[in-house]
């Protein structure tokens, strides 16, 4: 009767205020989503960083995720070319650096120089890490698929890089300590409070 009650009290906390639905035109609104930079390198050997919020898993086995890029942009045909790119995830230290790499482009303005961000090498691509970001993913190009607007760029994990620091004594990745946004309707916002754990709501109390 207890955990009823407790079922019932935890129901109406999230109930929303209201349950009545406005249309909204077909759009993307899938959010929040990751800001990430990512790295990509010219064929004479420049490195640029691109920022973008159209990234995401696809696999787990093999890992694999992806980026769309609009064609237009600088980073679209380098990494057709390459077939290769890491995705740096930033800290919310990293938020402006973030933001600028994402509304300049590499044709005109050297970002790391301007962010005064640090190139390190990659374990297995060409492309360097973002140093200053806490997790990098090295990824290679499986599959590029045009969809319109943007190219989605399908890629295997090959290699990852995380800050010492997240690691914890039993060799844990402590993710939570590496202090990350994210993007929601063209704003940055710190991730809040850990509300529980993936499979939380059917854990047995003790």
């Amino acid at each position: 009767m207890r955990r009823e009650k407790r079922r019932r009290k935890r129901a109406r906390h999230h109930k929303p205020a209201s349950l009545k639905k406005l249309q909204w035109k077909p759009s993307t609104l899938l959010y929040p989503a990751p800001a990430v930079m990512v790295t990509c390198i010219a064929p004479d050997g420049r490195p640029n960083i691109i920022t973008l919020a159209w990234a995401g898993t696809t696999c787990s086995d093999p890992p694999m995720l992806s980026i769309a890029i609009r064609p237009d942009r600088y980073s679209h045909p380098l990494i057709k070319e390459s077939g290769e790119f890491v995705v740096n995830i930033p800290s919310v230290a990293l938020a402006w650096a973030t933001d600028y790499c994402g509304v300049t482009s590499g044709r005109n303005v050297d970002k790391f120089a301007k962010t005064r961000l640090t190139p390190a090498p990659a374990l297995l691509v060409k492309p360097p890490i973002i140093a200053e970001c806490p997790i990098n993913i090295e990824c290679k190009v499986t599959e590029t698929l045009n969809l319109g607007s943007h190219t989605m760029f399908l890629a295997k994990v090959v290699a990852i890089q995380a800050s010492e620091e997240l690691m914890t004594a039993d060799g844990r990745l402590a993710l939570e300590k590496a202090g990350l946004f994210a993007y929601a309707h063209g704003h940055y916002y710190a991730l809040g409070k850990r509300l529980g754990h993936f499979g939380y709501s059917i854990r047995k109390k003790k």
